[in-house]
């Protein structure tokens, strides 16, 4: 999901250069909701790691 994130990120650059706008703005937002997504994921398994043994 990091990967893609990245991607996304790199294409929207890359387009923007060329004057994409919109293939731009299309490839940030998803790239951002995918990182968002990413960052959710790792809370939740950081939190659920953390597991205290008696």
């Amino acid at each position: 999901m990091l990967r893609a994130s990245i991607v996304l990120f790199v294409l929207a650059l890359v387009a923007a250069l060329f004057g994409f706008g919109g293939i731009a703005a299309s490839a940030a937002t998803v790239a951002k909701w995918l990182f968002l997504g990413f960052l959710l994921l790792a809370v939740v398994a950081l939190i659920a790691g953390r597991r205290v043994i008696p």
